[in-house]
């Protein structure tokens, strides 16, 4: 007997945030599609996923191969991170200006997705955002609930935008009445907040959620006991290496929650360490960042088969 089929097994896909880095889940979902023969659409009932992870998650939704997905990002990093133009010194300009202009990831999101909305999606799909206009959180989902209004005429392109409008990268997006910026300021890790939403408006029990939650790499930041130096986000905090430990110790603390509330083996979270920085915005990074996400997928390959049942 089956008990996994008896228990009508729910499964869920979430990728965290982390730009540039998108490539590591881009990879590692195209390789479980190539070389496991996984149809990710027939295989996962929900789908969650922050700033980059939504640019993944959507694409999957609309029918975008992940063959696609990763030649996006090989192919356009240089293109989205385009500086903004601006005669402030390079350390001094991100203190006024956003660092990049949106203008070409706006483009190529409208290239990607067309004019498809997510009322067109009945497929459960979550893109966390941040409603900085309001002080809140904003989630953006697809038409998988009769109670849903807000978004249905929502361009998925739109959503994913202001999902990946991280602060001090790019501008905050306006979204209909709300001003929108990055999901990583409270969800990098959607994982918890899709957990919740399966419970709540689709009725699944707990016990019958599995999520594969991939991750885009976790830099070990220290910062040392010296207190006498200065503190300022060009120094001693390190403007974008800050950004970056917020988002990791963000998805840390999900996996930690999810650890604890759900069974063991409904939970398997691919990620790796890296004792060096990782960068959000260098398109240069690329390939070692392909390399890292082909042996994180080779080293779990026999978990991924087991969680998956493939």
């Amino acid at each position: 007997m089956n008990t996994e089929t008896d228990k009508q097994i729910f499964n869920i896909l979430t990728i965290d945030g982390g730009g540039i880095r998108g490539i590591v889940p881009a990879h590692i979902l195209n390789s479980i599609v190539t070389k496991l023969g996984v149809d990710l659409n027939e295989k996962f009932q929900m789908l969650a996923g922050t700033s980059t992870g939504s640019i993944i998650v959507a694409g999957l939704a609309c029918e975008i191969s992940t063959k696609d997905i990763v030649h996006l990002y090989k192919s356009l990093g240089k293109k989205i991170f385009v500086k903004n133009k601006s005669y402030w010194p390079k350390n001094i300009k991100p203190a006024f200006h956003s660092l990049y202009d949106s203008a070409n990831l706006k483009e190529t999101l409208k290239e990607t997705f067309g004019d498809i909305k997510l009322g067109d999606i009945t497929k459960p799909l979550l893109i966390p955002s941040t409603d900085i206009g309001n002080g809140g959180v904003h989630v953006f989902k697809s038409n998988y609930c009769e109670h849903f209004t807000r978004d249905m005429d929502v361009l998925v392109r739109d959503a994913v935008l202001a999902s990946c409008s991280a602060p001090t990268f790019f501008d905050p997006t306006i979204v209909g009445e709300y001003a929108l910026a990055d999901g990583g300021l409270w969800a990098n890790n959607p994982s918890l907040a899709v957990f919740i939403d399966a419970q709540r408006r689709l009725n699944i029990p707990a016990d019958n959620i599995k999520i594969l939650s991939v991750g885009t790499g976790h830099a070990k930041s220290y910062y040392g006991t010296d207190l006498e130096k200065k503190w300022g986000l060009l120094n001693g905090w390190q403007r974008q290496e800050f950004i970056s430990f917020i988002l990791s110790l963000q998805s840390q603390s999900t996996q930690n929650y999810l650890q604890l509330i759900m069974k063991e083996d409904h939970l398997l979270r691919l990620n790796f360490e890296s004792d060096l920085p990782l960068p959000l915005d260098d398109s240069a990074a690329t390939k070692d960042l392909f390399s890292r996400a082909d042996r994180l997928f080779t080293y779990e390959t026999e978990n991924i088969k087991t969680f998956l049942n493939c």
